[in-house]
């Protein structure tokens, strides 16, 4: 394969914290192209990075740049136009999460990658931590036995902070719900498997932020039956009071099953917490060296913070799908079913009833 040259579309805090050492780390790729609307943005990340072909309209970075893969990290409005576009040019799409605005958007997503024949990745960064790596395997292995409930937290401080784009609906669609909870949504996609039917409640505590208006919610839970027929318990907020935010707060992912128990937090990425039949409490489990690393990455896992450096992982897997010619892990799929979760709860919230999750 040639080098894959990559154009970044929305260069803010995550494409210069997450992509960009990400590709640094893969021998054969390099970003080549940066573009964003609001051009202070723009001008900050090329004096960052050097990049000199910028553009502040991602029609121009596709049809100039000279690309062969693209991170889209936008506001949630633009994923579908930019992700359309660049698969019917036969560009390779890696996309943040949530990747769409509604299950229509992201069908339409999925069916132009695989039309076009390009991978398509869906950036649910915490698949590539080691430990959620160990606890999916641990899981499906049957350590635990048969599962019987599933249940995620995240709870943060940010007060009244002003979250910019991502307080607006016709920007973001949903606030929590898709911010924080679509990674938490997939953590139970990863290791339970599909929902079948959930019923959800959202509430907006703060309607203005540091002087700006604020018309998505800030808290969000969701009670679920698995098909597996497993059950499952999701909350997250923004409102936690003194828990935080970013690496902090409380970040709980915990399955229970016939025979065990596990539990995994963000803020511990190298060890488990695991209970099994008659004992008196959870036993700290460090995590082996076979998944500290996702296969065949060459980052180094003794170097640097292991709280961010798994997320280089993630663009390690997008480019060696590409370079093999095969599927990406998450796909499209895997982001299209996220928002089948999310849109059923959006539908159950406003109706105030169990919803069946449509199928993808």
């Amino acid at each position: 394969m040639t080098t894959l040259r990559v154009g970044i579309v929305g260069s803010g805090g995550i494409a210069l914290a997450n992509h960009l050492p990400g590709f640094a780390l893969c021998p054969g790729a390099k970003v080549v192209a940066l573009c964003d609307s609001d051009p202070a943005t723009l001008e900050r990340a090329g004096r960052q990075t050097g990049i000199a072909a910028t553009f502040t309209r991602y029609q121009d970075l596709l049809e100039k740049a000279d690309v062969n893969a693209v991170v889209i990290a936008t506001p949630n409005v633009y994923h579908a136009p930019v992700a359309i576009a660049a698969a019917e040019r036969g560009i390779h799409v890696l996309c943040e999460k949530p990747i769409a605005m509604n299950l229509d958007e992201a069908l339409r997503m999925l069916h132009a990658a695989e039309g076009a024949g390009v991978r398509h990745m869906t950036a649910f960064t915490y698949r590539f931590v080691p430990a959620m790596r160990f606890m999916a395997h641990l899981v499906h292995s049957g350590a635990i036995g048969r599962p019987y409930h599933f249940r995620a937290s995240r709870f943060q401080d940010w007060g009244t902070r002003n979250l910019g784009w991502r307080q607006v609906k016709k920007l973001a669609a949903t606030g929590e719900l898709g911010d924080m909870l679509s990674h938490r949504i997939d953590y139970g996609h990863l290791l339970i498997g599909p929902v079948a039917r959930l019923v959800a409640r959202t509430r907006r505590f703060v309607d203005e932020r540091q002087g700006h208006p604020s018309d998505l919610e800030d808290w969000v839970a969701i009670i679920a039956d698995y098909e597996g027929g497993a059950t499952g318990v999701l909350e997250s907020t923004k409102l936690a009071t003194g828990r935080g935010e970013g690496h902090y707060g409380r970040d709980l992912c915990e399955v229970n099953g016939s025979e065990g128990t596990i539990a995994y937090s963000t803020q511990r990425p190298l060890e488990l917490q695991i209970g099994k039949v008659g004992a008196k409490d959870l036993e700290t489990v460090p995590v082996p060296k076979e998944f500290l690393v996702y296969p065949g990455s060459p980052r180094d896992p003794a170097k640097g913070d292991p709280l961010v450096t798994f997320r280089y992982d993630q663009n390690f897997e997008f480019y060696d799908a590409i370079r093999q010619q095969r599927p990406c892990s998450p796909s499209f799929i895997d982001g299209a079913r996220a928002q089948a979760v999310m849109d059923a709860a959006i539908k159950s919230d406003a109706d105030r009833k169990w919803v069946d999750v449509p199928k993808v």
